[in-house]
Order: C-alpha cells, then structure tokens, then sequence
C-alpha cells in the first residue's frame, strides 16, 4: 500500500466567512484570487535595476518571513531560501557565522538566519526551531512524528531516528537505520517502543520487508525482525502500521499480519472473512482492521467495506459493521469511543459513525459541514486511517476541525472547530478561529480542548483552550510576532502536531536535503 506524500505547500485558502452559520451547516464558499507572486530580477537586465529589484522582493520575502541567499548561480541572481527562523541545530561546517538557537538569547545573526524570538513580549512562548540535516534522495522525503518520550521529543526520517531536547530543541541521540524506512506508525507502543518498517534495500522500488524496534526512551535500536510472505504476491514497497497495547498490526495490499512490540516475533496472519481481504489498521485503544468485501448489489467486481474491531494478540474479529455499497471508510477518527468517517465519491458526501464498545451504531450521519481531506480520507491515498491531524474525542463528544463545505469532498481551511454529539450525531457548537485562521484540536486536558491556532498575516502561531460547553476560548500560549514566517513553512497539508508537557510541536510533513544558503525547517516547538 503506498501512499503519497502530503509535505507541499497549501494551495490559496477561501478567505473567512462573516456571516453566522446555522446549526449543522457552513457558510457558502466565495471565490477567491491568489497572491502574486514575487519574482527574482530576470537575468540580462541592467546590473542597477536588478540590484533594485532584487532588494525589493528580498525585503518582501522577509516580511512574509523567508530569507534570500545568495547561492552563486549565473549572473550572481538570488534564489528565495526556506528560512524564517534560526535553527536549534549546530552550525554547519561551512559557515563560521553564529545560528540562534531560538532560545531567545541569540543574536538572530548569520547568512540565512533571523531571529524568531526577536522583539518577543512578557508572557509570550519563545520558540526553538530545528532544521533538517539529513541527505534525502529526490525532491524531499516524508517525515514521521513527532513523539514525546520523558524530556525528549523524536522525529524520524529516511534512515535515522533522532531525539531533541523538548524544552529547548537540542539533539540528545541519534539512530541510523541500514536502510530507509517505508513505514512508521502514528505512535509507538507502551514504554516508547516505536516499531518502524523499513527496506531491504537502498532504492525506493526495494521491498519492504523488515521491522525494527527503536526505545525513544533510550536512544537505541532494538530488535529486527523479517516479515514473512502471506503469499507470492506479498512483496510491497510500503507497509502501513498501527499500534494497540504490545501488538504492531501491518496491513499491505490483500494481506495483514501482527508482531509483538516487545521482541518481533509474529501474532498472527491473514485471516479471511467470507471473500473479504484485508486493506488497513486503525490502532490505539483498539485495533481496528477494513477489510473489502463483494458488493451483492453492485456491478461485477464492486466492492463494499467491512469495519471490524480485532483481538490484538491473535488477530481474531470481535465483531464487524457493513458499510453500504459506494462508500470507502476513510478515517478512525478516535479509537476510544470508535468513530469513524466514511465517505460517498460518487454522491461527494463523508459521514462520520460512532459505535459502542460491542460494535453496535451509536449514531450515524452525513455531515453538513467539509473537513481536510485527512480527516476522511478522501482523495488521499495513503491507507493511513490514524493520518487525522485534528480530531480529538471524549466519552460523549467529537471535536474536529472543519469548515463551510468545498465543491469537493475535502477543503482547504479549516476555521472552525466543530462538537458533534456521539449520542446522536449532531452538532452542539461550533467555535470560529479569530480572524479565519485554521485551527486544529490536538487533545484534551484539564476538561478543555486544547487547539493549535495556525499563523496567518503578522499574527503568530498561538494554542488556545476551549471550553467543552460551547467552544469559548481563550490562550493558553502565545509564540512570538517574529516566530510567524518560521511557522508559515511548515505546510497544513503534511504536518503534524502533538501537544505534551504543556508545549506544542509541530512537524513539517517533508523536508529535503541540506542545502548551502538555505534552511530547511523541520521540527518547531514553542511552550513552558
């Protein structure tokens, strides 16, 4: 099962809607025109003119928070760097010039360096920022976490597994793998025990074949353990994990199996349910396995899925829920109480499902309003059904990010955070973003919903609480004004959050290799 990568820069967001919406649904979308954008001097121009306007688009490239380097390609003309902020990362060997270390102590000094803390406010959450060091192949590589194990927060990409200093961004440890990685779950197993899949080889098209434990608690590699073949035809290039209590559950295309977090040895196999075949594992609280099934009243060869919730230790189906003909299922959106999104290509509609803990429907229906394509899974491809960035559920409640709904099933701007009732699957509030920025729940604590409050314009990156009852908010943590071009290169539809330890981490969905002159930001944590 392989899956594209969501890394790339946002396409243009709808801009906010002033009028209130009515209960359940969102307002209309409006178009929009994007920005124009700024353009290095042409080469051949008159040196004086292109000294200007090569100064004006650097300064407006630093209002909207990136740098420029001088990278010495013909003629001497510019390039724009990914820069916005210092890294937390030793300087590299070719520049003697001093890198911040978004501690709020630095100078903000250097070639392609600014300052992220610079000007910041009392009360305000300095930032650290680090940037990818790693030689990736091609135009970039996906990046998995991040995670937070005690003092350490873990992010893994290609063939190395790192730990950074979660209060202030340095690198504590460092593993490498023999060869890439072609599968990492949303969170490791108890104790810290990631398990990752990874190649036999160097090359994207060798198969992936392997798992290996990484202890985030210790900074150390663990066991390696093969995967066998179901059958002739199981020799993927991609293996999609979940993680429930001690079991590793890996689906590929047609086939399933599970291995123990603790030593590697195999669980369980294919199982078969009637002609159903296996396709993805939702984890967490539960495992969860879709599987897809013949579809009696369909066209020859059409399919329906099949959600059933499996015993993690021998693969065995508790029980199993039909979904009707036409609709895929999407997401897990929560695992404890079970929610799922489904969606209908054909009709454009998703619907979320929420069941008991014996199976039985909670509550069903179609939503009225539009959520990111990785909170349904539509359009996405990658098989990831834990890939939601921005859903979070307690006992009765799913407060998810959405908005008014788009032409297709998936939208850009998600302004809103949205408490539907698990009991009877309608909306009890709905909570705008201050000046329709996207707002993204992250988890719950101390009976409020904590939501990450992306930049937009000079307004930085912020976390806010809101109030269970009906969406009040207020700031729990507010990064610095020169922290907003740093957090506007980290792209929505690639990154992922994780709120730990009352700090926030956001990770960039893909980074490339290093380059001289130009920085690319990895990893951002701003908190106590």
């Amino acid at each position: 099962m392989t899956g594209r990568d969501h890394g790339e820069p946002p396409r243009p967001d709808v801009p906010p809607q002033q009028p209130p919406a009515p209960p359940g649904f969102g307002p209309a979308p409006q178009p929009y025109a994007p920005a124009a954008p700024v353009r290095a001097p042409r080469r051949g121009m008159p040196r004086e003119r292109a000294a200007v306007v090569a100064a004006l688009a650097a300064a407006a490239l630093a209002v909207a928070g990136f740098g420029w380097a001088v990278l010495g390609g013909a003629g001497g003309d510019p390039e724009p760097s990914a820069a916005g902020g210092a890294s937390a990362s030793p300087p590299s060997s070719s520049s003697s010039a001093p890198v911040d270390k978004g501690d709020g102590k630095g100078t903000g000094t250097g070639p392609d360096t600014v300052d992220p803390n610079a000007g910041i406010k009392p009360g305000e959450a300095p930032i650290w920022l680090v940037e990818n060091r790693v030689e990736v192949a091609g135009a970039g590589a996906r990046q998995y976490g991040p995670w937070r194990v005690g003092e350490v927060v873990v992010r893994a990409v290609d063939k190395e597994v790192a730990g950074y200093g979660a209060a202030d961004g340095r690198e504590k440890w460092k593993v490498q793998l023999e060869t890439p990685l072609c599968g990492v779950p949303k969170e490791p197993a108890a104790g810290g025990k990631l398990v990752v899949a990874v190649r036999e080889g160097q090359g994207p098209t060798t198969h992936c074949n392997a798992l290996r434990q990484i202890d985030l608690a210790a900074g150390k590699a663990g066991w390696k353990a093969p995967v066998p073949q179901e059958n002739e035809y199981d020799r993927p290039l991609e293996l999609q994990l979940a993680v429930s209590g001690d079991t590793v559950a890996v689906a590929r295309s047609a086939v399933m199996s599970g291995f123990s977090a603790t030593d590697g040895r195999k669980l369980f196999g294919t199982s078969k349910t009637g002609n159903c075949y296996p396709v993805a594992f939702g984890g967490g609280a539960r495992l969860v396995l879709v599987r897809q099934c013949p579809d009696p009243g369909g066209a020859p060869g059409a399919v329906r899925p099949l959600l059933e919730e499996v015993d993690p230790a021998t693969g065995a189906a508790k029980w199993g829920h039909a979904f009707g003909s036409g609709w895929t299922v999407g997401r897990i959106l929560s695992s404890d109480p079970l929610v799922a999104a489904a969606y209908h290509s054909g009709r454009k509609v998703w619907s979320l499902t929420a069941f008991t803990t014996d199976g039985k429907v909670r509550s069903h229906g179609e939503a009225p309003f539009g959520t990111d394509q990785r909170c349904n899974g539509w359009g996405d491809g990658s098989g990831d059904m834990g890939g939601c960035p921005a859903a979070v559920a307690d006992a009765d409640t799913l407060y998810l990010a959405g908005g008014a709904p788009g032409r297709e099933l998936g939208i850009d701007l998600t302004d809103h955070v949205i408490a539907v009732d698990l009991a009877t699957g309608k909306e009890k509030w709905r909570a705008n973003a201050p000046d329709g920025r996207r707002i993204w729940p992250m988890a719950l604590e101390g009976g409020k919903v904590v939501a990450y409050l992306w930049p937009e314009g000079k307004a930085a990156g912020a976390v806010v609480a809101l109030k269970p009852a009906d969406g009040a908010q207020e700031v729990l943590l507010q990064s610095p004004a020169g922290a907003a071009g740093a957090q506007k290169v980290f792209f929505p539809h690639g990154a992922r959050t994780a709120w730990a330890g009352g700090r926030l981490f956001l990770l960039n969905g893909r980074v490339k290799s290093p380059e001289p002159g130009l920085v690319h930001h990895a990893l951002l944590s701003f908190g106590k």
